[in-house]
């Protein structure tokens, strides 16, 4: 129980550092654009995580099978997602956007309920866990947040289809777990910093940009803390609390904002945004909380039955 203890601290620190990072996108995002914000974001995560490898005297992979994965991982886990929120939010509206994205959980349990074995396909208390904290994230944002469903119908899809893709990547991380977190964290955002750096030269061509010296900063945090430390975090959590479990934490980054707001803006909290946040801590815990294991029966030897 103990280390469950800490797996759900983990999963509540992750949540805080994902949910922390539109604060820091918010301040950035005047001064730097979309596309470089997020090349600037992998590329620094990258270069922390190789210096603590480099540290710990941990090599990366030298085959293509293991970089091949670490590929595929980076275009579901960090380059398709975000470019696809990045374009989509702009039009989409951030209320809907808040509620679109974080439908991933809900993206695991169906894609595990079609294509997996029955052994590893989830109950009912994670279909109720996942539905509870879809239900607490509209609270949260506001009810009246899903009559703009529809609206700006091409990127609300893409912030829709940006959780499929957070989906993917958590149950695609089962094929990782031969691999130490920092190595796989490492390896995925090399791979995205290979896609993203070059695309922010083309779409942006930095060195015309003045990024203010808190743009700057900002980019710096998003990338070392809520990044580089999280990939690490959210590698460990999928060997130990699963897909459907480490994507839980969709359901808290909307808390996180709202805490945020609070503590940093003088934000107040009324009774709806209160009860959604309790309801989606309930579906995380319904989602998360052990199964109990069943009796199994007793086999007796030949000579037992003679």
């Amino acid at each position: 129980m103990q280390n469950r203890t800490f797996e759900f601290a983990l999963l509540g620190c992750l949540a805080f550092l994902w949910g922390s990072s539109y604060m820091w996108i918010g301040l950035a995002l005047p001064t730097i654009p979309p596309a470089t914000l997020i090349a600037i974001r992998v590329a620094s995560a990258s270069a922390v995580l190789l210096a603590v490898l480099g540290l710990r005297g941990i090599s990366l992979p030298k085959d293509g099978h293991s970089w091949r994965l670490f590929f595929i991982q980076s275009l579901v886990n960090s380059t398709g997602p975000w470019l696809l929120l990045a374009w989509g939010q702009q039009y989409a509206g951030t209320a809907v956007s808040s509620v679109l994205n974080s439908t991933s959980p809900l993206w695991v349990f169906v894609i595990s309920t079609v294509f997996l074995g029955s052994g590893e396909r989830p109950g009912p208390r994670q279909l109720a866990g996942a539905l509870a904290g879809f239900a607490g994230i509209v609270l949260i944002v506001g009810v009246g947040a899903l009559q703009d469903i529809g609206r700006n119908l091409v990127p609300q899809l893409a912030v829709f289809f940006s959780a499929a893709l957070y989906g993917i990547a958590a149950l695609r991380g089962r094929h990782l777990t031969e691999y130490p977190p920092i190595v796989t964290a490492t390896g995925t955002l090399i791979c995205a910093s290979l896609v993203l750096v070059p695309l922010s030269l083309i779409a942006d061509r930095p060195w015309t940009l003045s990024p203010s010296l808190g743009g700057l900063g900002a980019a710096v945090v998003l990338g070392i803390v809520c990044t580089a430390l999280a990939f690490l975090i959210y590698f460990r959590l999928l060997t130990t609390l699963g897909a459907l479990g480490t994507a839980s934490q969709a359901y808290l980054r909307s808390g996180v904002g709202v805490f945020l707001g609070v503590v940093f803006l003088s934000e107040r909290l009324d009774l709806e945004t209160f009860a959604g946040i309790c309801l989606a801590i309930f579906g995380v815990v319904l989602i998360n909380w052990p199964q109990a294991r069943k009796p199994q029966a007793s086999v007796r030897t030949s000579e037992e039955r003679s």
